[in-house]
């Protein structure tokens, strides 16, 4: 249907290479729409990240669900787990954690720095995961992640949080407790704390304090005249496919 609409698609692009603004300004294109969403994952930067046994939640739920791990007739990896620690409180979070459920695992732990009211995830994502024995723990946070020896994941340790005074997120700020540690013995830990946006060939337009594409919320212009940006590589971050598809339409009724 593009093709027939006489849109041209790109599909030999050199493996490798960043194609920037510049280049396809000097191609001939009198405007650039970037929608190239946020697909980075986001890790702790704690000690032990590095273990086997740690994965980014875009990891674990790709090999599952796309490269369907869950056959036995696929060859895709994944570790097989008893115990598995998923980190952070919203949806992708509860999708995990009740994958790791669905494959086997025996004690699946939710762990999460503030407490359920605060929780991102929506009520019904929270409440199917309590229903398939999901473990939370909350007003806790990882701070390193325990060897066993061989390279592999033993256990995750974690500090005792309080809530404090509200930070611009307008949600209470986690502080730690001092001296009031939990370890929980797991062997794989996953990072379900966000995704960020690859701007790399975005050199020369403005970011915000996130480090993604800042763009005008109506009129989806960025700092470079004629560069336009919507969705998860803009402004908030990460949020659901339907957002970024209606500003996607406005935005071209903008670049027109």
């Amino acid at each position: 249907k593009l093709t027939a609409m006489c849109v041209d698609l790109e599909t030999d692009m050199v493996v490798g290479k960043t194609y920037t603004i510049d280049e396809m300004f000097e191609e001939g294109y009198e405007a650039v729409f970037v929608g190239s969403g946020a697909g980075l994952p986001m890790f702790m930067g704690i000690e032990g990240e590095t273990l086997a046994g740690v994965y980014s939640a875009n990891e674990y739920l790709t090999r599952i669900n796309l490269m369907k791990a869950y056959l036995s007739d696929y060859d895709t990896p994944i570790k097989k787990i008893k115990k598995a620690a998923i980190v952070g409180g919203g949806n992708v979070a509860m999708d995990a954690a009740r994958c790791a459920m669905r494959m086997g695992a025996e004690h699946v732990y939710v762990v999460y720095r503030r407490s359920e009211e605060e929780m991102p995830a929506r009520r019904e994502e929270i409440h199917h995961a309590k229903e398939e024995e999901v473990q939370f723990r909350l007003l806790c946070n990882p701070v390193r992640i325990l060897d066993d020896g061989n390279g592999n994941v033993r256990a995750v340790e974690c500090i005792e949080m309080q809530l404090g005074e509200p930070d611009a997120s307008g949600r209470r700020r986690p502080v730690p407790v001092e001296g009031k540690f939990e370890t929980l013995p797991v062997t794989c830990v996953i990072s379900a704390i966000g995704q960020k946006a690859n701007v790399a060939g975005f050199e020369g337009i403005e970011l915000n304090r996130k480090g993604i594409i800042a763009a005008d919320e109506t009129s989806y212009r960025t700092s470079v005249e004629g560069v336009f940006a919507v969705g998860d590589a803009t402004n908030q971050g990460a949020s659901i496919a339907i957002e970024a598809i209606g500003e996607a339409r406005r935005c071209a009724k903008v670049v027109d």
